[in-house]
């Protein structure tokens, strides 16, 4: 059968399928471990399957790379899940890894929706629709101070821009003078209390989420030079802002004093007004 031509999409805002794109992207951080069990018990490999999944990463694909950019981050989010080492992992590694794979399937047959028949797309949805039969959210979820985590991660790419500018420069180094007086052991405490509160409240995924958009975003290249720094300071500053982001993340279930411990540093990349303390 003859395939029909499709516009070609340089950018994901160009996607006709846009919507459902980013109502799976929002929910992954969100899928709980009883939504892993009922992806992996949907979940099924079949040979039409198996074709639909092959043509939908295909070279020609729309926006492919960003879909295996979206594979990594899943296994990212779910590495340790997939280990199964840690006490407060409950699903079973195994079950894991094929719930992964109708989350996988998921995501291609979004992002490869204007190329496939409704029956290729629909058969590698099946899994995911069983759990999520509409897209519940746009967004992820990031807390009753979510703008404040949204204005911290967006400013770490103009950190990654210090070279050639100079109110950016001055961020950098304050934040980074900010660290040499800072008690560690202090900070270890209200980073602990602020992980277990993420893993007792179910956002430990949401916390690897912020956590790795942040080190995207001060690990970008400069555009100006091209040069990407990638030093002892800028893994202290990053460390920083990480903590920062995930203290915000998780405040409304900690003490405000362990939230303004690992915040304090980063205060100058942080709106003043405090959402909803």
């Amino acid at each position: 059968m003859a395939r029909r031509r499709i516009a070609v999409i340089d950018t994901l805002e160009e996607h006709p399928n846009l919507s459902e794109i980013l109502g799976i992207l929002a929910q992954l951080p969100h899928i709980a471990d009883s939504d892993l069990e009922r992806l992996a018990a949907a979940w099924q490999n079949t040979v039409s399957l198996a074709e639909a999944r092959a043509r939908a990463l295909d070279a020609d694909s729309p926006l492919v790379l960003e879909v295996l950019a979206a594979f990594e981050a899943v296994q990212s989010l779910f590495a340790e899940d997939l280990d199964g080492d840690e006490d407060y992992v409950q699903v079973d590694p195994e079950v894991a890894t094929v719930a992964l794979k109708a989350v996988r399937d998921a995501i291609a047959a979004a992002y490869a929706r204007p190329i496939l028949t409704r029956t290729e797309h629909a058969g590698l949805m099946t899994a995911w629709r069983a759990v999520y039969p509409t897209d519940a959210v746009d967004e992820p979820d990031l807390g009753l101070r979510a703008a404040e985590v949204k204005a911290l991660l967006s400013a770490m790419p103009v950190l990654a821009t210090r070279c050639h500018d100079e109110s950016a420069a001055a961020l950098y180094d304050a934040i980074l003078d900010a660290s040499w007086v800072l008690d560690e052991d202090v900070r270890t405490v209200a980073r602990d209390e602020a992980w277990q509160a993420a893993i007792l409240t179910s956002r430990r995924r949401v916390w690897g989420l912020v956590r790795r958009s942040a080190a995207e975003g001060i690990g970008r290249f400069c555009p100006s030079c091209r040069i990407r720094s990638e030093d002892h300071d800028t893994v202290r500053v990053l460390g920083l802002c990480l903590d920062a982001a995930c203290a915000l993340l998780v405040a409304d279930a900690i003490d405000d004093n362990l939230v303004d411990v690992l915040t304090l540093p980063v205060q100058t990349l942080i709106p003043r007004q405090r959402a909803a303390d």
